[in-house]
This record gives C-alpha cells, structure tokens and sequence, in this order.
C-alpha cells in the first residue's frame, strides 16, 4: 500500500481568523455592558451577556482549531484534525441555546414591550453591526466547518444590531417598542434554520459520511477510466473535518502489470484524485485478476 500526503495551511489560516473575531468580540462585549448601564436598554445588556457566551464559546473554537493543527501521535495516527469538528458542535449547542434563550426573552416583551434610549441604541448599533462585521468578514474567507459556525455567532450578532438600529430609529419618530422583540424572533429563527444546516453536516462527519461536495460515483468513474484498472472494491471515501479528505480502495489489475508500472499507475491515479476531488489522503491495493482479497465491490 502506498499513501499520498499534501499538507495545507488552511488551518493555520483558520486559527488566525478565529483569534480576530475572538477578540473582537470579547472587546466589543465589555462596551455593550456599559452601553446598557448607560442608555437603560435591557435589550443591550441582554445582548452583551449573550456576546460574553459567544466569546467563551470563540475561544473554544480557537482553542480546538489550534489542536486540530497538531501532528498526529501513536493515539492518533489521523491527526487532531477532528477536534476541529468538537468545537463546530460545542458552537452548535451553544448557539441552539442561545437563541431559545432569546425567543423565551422575546415573547414576554412582545407582550408587554419596555421603553429605552432609543438615540443611545441607535449609536451603539451603528458600533455593533461595524465591530461584528468586520469578525463576519474575516471568518467569511475560512473554509472550514468550525469556521461557517463561528461566523454564524458574529452574523447572529451584526443582524441583532441592524435589528436595534432599525427599532431605535424607528422608535425615535414612533411609539412602537414591540418592534424590537418581533425582530428578535425572526433572526432566531433564521439562527436556527443554520444551526440545523451546520448540526447536519457535522454528524454527517462524525459518521463518516461521504463529503458533500465528492460523488463517489464520479470517483469510481475517473478511476476506471485508467485502462490498467479493470475493477474497484473496497472503497471507502470520508472526511476528517469538513475538508481534510481520505480515501482507500482495492484496485483490479492484469497480473501482465510490471512493478514499475504498477508505480506509475497508482502515482497518475493518486495525482487525478488530489487534483479533481481534493482528496488529500488516498491509500490504494493492488490485486491480480485472479485473486480474491473477500471484501465486496463498491458501493
């Protein structure tokens, strides 16, 4: 068996993006404590106690992002890249609850709606959906799972600003403070459409799942393209994290096959699976014709 390697900096690009967007928001945090005391806005202090929870919950993200970064032991021959995926679901939960927190906030308000600064709101909104983001932004440009639900908190964050601006302004001219908790429902509720979206994909990898993005199918055909390959079993195809590929496979040969060209064939087939599929850990077999290793043909 030979195995195929390509190392990325995208974790490390990863790690980086999360340590921004961990302190932005444990900065912008301590400004909405006092933005509360200061403008009497129970909706403000409200949210900087849910921000204090996001940013505990960003330096787990941070935490395990730099884990996932570590070289693979003896106990881990795979690598920490998984832990990666520990910390999308810890976010997960912890965004799930928070936004039940706010729907359970939101209700009573609606029905008895309370009063605040609404030109204090006003400005430290303008503050919030700035701060928070320029976070969403930065995590934007990641590509790793962790990544797309850390930058959920920040967005849930930036919407519940544009939320108290459109309300403070509003409620500048008008008497209306229910506006407030109404929108507050809607952004949990599109929270927690993506919460479920992201909730899926994480125990689809846990599961060890296909990745979403390879067809298997495509896979299979690529590989039988090669006219030395007469079949494939074996195969199995899943992701550590959302990125990080693997693949193993038995492949069907004619024992004509010489030993150099068995070299070449599985180089040519390594190099077509990591350029077309970013399938970044391939494990291929060999067999004869004739023989017969008892596992069963592909799926």
């Amino acid at each position: 068996m030979e195995h195929h390697h390509s190392h990325s900096h995208q974790h490390n690009s990863s790690s980086g993006n999360i340590k921004t967007a961990f302190f932005l928001n444990l900065f912008f945090t301590i400004i909405e404590f006092i933005g509360g005391v200061y403008t009497n806005s129970l909706a403000i202090t409200s949210d900087a106690i849910h921000d204090l929870g996001d940013s505990i919950s960003l330096g787990m993200a941070w935490y395990f992002q730099n884990l996932s970064d570590r070289k693979p032991t003896k106990t881990y021959s795979y690598g920490f890249k998984r832990f990666s995926l520990l910390g999308a679901i810890i976010n997960s939960i912890i965004l799930l609850v928070g936004s039940i927190f706010i729907i359970i906030e939101a209700i009573p308000r609606i029905i008895n709606p309370e009063h605040a600064d609404a030109k204090g709101m006003m400005w430290f909104a303008v503050l919030g959906i700035l701060v928070n983001g320029a976070a969403v932004l930065k995590l934007r440009k990641g590509t790793s799972i962790n990544e797309r639900v850390v930058s959920l908190h920040m967005l849930e964050d930036v919407l519940g600003w544009v939320a108290v601006l459109i309300a403070s302004i509003i409620m500048q001219f008008w008497d209306v403070p229910i506006l407030d908790p109404i929108l507050s429902l809607l952004i949990a509720s599109f929270i927690l459409f993506n919460v479920f979206k992201n909730g899926k994909e994480s125990i689809r990898i846990i599961l060890q799942g296909t990745p979403i993005q390879i067809s298997s199918d495509e896979v299979r055909t690529q590989v039988l393209s090669f006219k030395e390959v007469k079949g494939i079993h074996d195969c199995h195809l899943w992701t550590m994290d959302g990125e990080y590929n693997v693949l193993t496979m038995h492949l069907i040969v004619d024992e004509s096959l010489t030993w150099q060209e068995s070299k070449l064939l599985k180089n040519n087939i390594r190099t077509l699976l990591h350029d077309d599929f970013s399938l970044e850990h391939v494990t291929l077999e060999l067999e004869l014709s004739k023989e017969d290793c008892g596992y069963i043909d592909c799926v």
